[in-house]
C-alpha cells in the first residue's frame, strides 16, 4: 500500500471511530488516546529528535490544565482563556529551557525532574490558587462555531482535529531544515557548532515547540475531565508519557501514537478484566525492550520486512529445485 493510500485509510478509520465503536465510554477512551498521543508527540520532539530525555514535561502539561481551569473559574471566556493559557505555557517552556539546557544527558534529565517536582509541590501546597487536593472544576466546554462539545462524539472530533494538526505540524517540523539541524545537534553537537550552528538556540526553539504541544494536550485533558488536580503534574505522569514514547519508538511519528494507545488501553480497558494489569503492562514493556529495542513501530516494520523477505525467498528456492 502506498503512503497516500495508508494515510487516507488511517484518516477514514479515525473519522469513523464513533460509528463503529458506538458505546460512548469507548469513544471517550479514543479521545484519551488522542490527547496522550499529542502529549507523547510533543515529548518525542526532545527525546527522539534532540536526544534530550525530560522527566518534567508533566509540569508543562499541568500548567496548561491549571491555567485554563483557573481562568475559566475567574470568568474568562473559553477562547481568551485558552489563548492566555498557551501564552503562559510558552513562557513556562522558555524558563524550563533556559534552566535545563545548561546541561545534557543525565544533568538535563535531573533538572527537568526537579522543575516538574517544584511545580507539583506548588500545585499541592498553594491551595488558594490551585485548590490543593480538591483541584479546580471546569463547569463547561466550549462550543466552537455553535457546536456544543458536551457529548462524547463531538468532543472526540474536536480532539481529532487538534490531533491531526499536531501530527501535521510534527511532520512538517521533522522534514524541515530546522528538523534536520535538530537531529544534527543530537548526533554531532560539536560538529554542528564547528559548522556555525547555534546548538543552544536550536534546542531552545525545539523546547518551545515541544512545550506548546504539551500545553495543548493539557488544555484538552482539562476539558476532557472538566477537573484538574495536582496529580497531572506528578512524576508518574512524566514517566508514563516517557514510556509511551520509548515503547512506541523514539524519533518516529507513529511510535508515540502507538505507545499512547497501548498505555491508555491497558489502563482503562484491560484493567477492567485483568486485576494485575500493571504486571501485564510491565511484561509488555520488557518484551518490547528485549525483542524490539528500537520500539514497537520500528520493530514491527523490521519484523514485517523480515517475514516478507522470507516469503519471497521460499518460492524462489522451491523453483530452483
Amino acid at each position: 500500500m502506498s503512503r497516500p493510500a495508508a494515510v487516507a485509510a488511517a484518516l477514514l478509520v479515525l473519522a469513523s471511530v464513533p460509528l463503529w465503536v458506538g458505546n460512548s465510554y469507548y469513544v471517550n477512551i479514543a479521545s484519551q488516546i488522542l490527547i496522550y498521543a499529542v502529549f507523547a508527540l510533543a515529548l518525542n520532539v526532545l527525546v527522539g529528535y534532540a536526544g534530550l530525555v525530560s522527566l518534567g514535561h508533566a509540569g508543562l502539561f499541568g500548567i496548561g490544565s491549571y491555567a485554563l481551569a483557573w481562568l475559566l473559574a475567574d470568568g474568562w471566556g473559553h477562547l481568551p482563556a485558552a489563548l492566555a493559557a498557551l501564552l503562559l505555557i510558552l513562557g513556562a517552556s522558555a524558563v524550563f529551557a533556559v534552566l535545563s539546557l545548561r546541561a545534557t544527558g543525565i544533568g538535563f534529565l535531573m533538572i527537568t525532574l526537579a522543575l516538574g517536582q517544584i511545580l507539583w509541590g506548588l500545585a499541592y501546597r498553594w491551595i488558594s490558587l490551585t485548590g490543593g487536593d480538591n483541584g479546580i472544576n471546569v463547569n463547561s466546554r466550549p462550543a466552537p462555531f455553535g457546536v456544543a462539545l458536551d457529548g462524547a462524539t463531538p468532543f472526540y472530533y474536536f480532539t481529532l482535529i487538534l490531533f491531526l494538526a499536531a501530527v501535521g505540524s510534527m511532520a512538517v517540523f521533522v522534514a524541515s531544515p530546522f528538523g534536520a539541524s535538530l537531529k544534527g545537534t543530537r548526533d554531532q553537537p560539536r560538529r554542528m557548532t564547528a559548522l556555525g550552528y547555534n546548538v543552544w538556540l536550536i534546542r531552545f526553539l525545539a523546547f518551545l515547540f515541544s512545550g506548546f504541544w504539551s500545553g495543548v494536550a493539557g488544555l484538552l485533558f482539562c476539558y476532557y475531565n472538566e477537573f484538574v488536580s495536582p496529580n497531572v503534574l506528578a512524576l508518574g505522569s512524566s514517566a508514563e508519557v516517557l514510556l509511551m514514547v520509548i515503547s512506541g519508538g523514539t524519533g518516529t511519528l507513529l511510535g508515540p501514537i502507538a505507545g499512547a494507545a497501548l498505555v491508555v488501553i491497558m489502563k482503562n480497558v484491560a484493567s477492567a478484566y485483568i486485576e494485575r494489569w500493571n504486571l501485564v503492562l510491565g511484561a509488555i514493556f520488557v518484551a518490547i525492550v528485549i525483542f524490539m529495542p528500537e520500539g514497537l513501530v520500528p520493530g514491527s516494520v523490521r519484523l514485517w520486512r523480515w517475514l516478507w523477505t522470507g516469503m519471497r525467498r521460499a518460492p524462489a528456492r522451491g523453483g530452483a529445485r
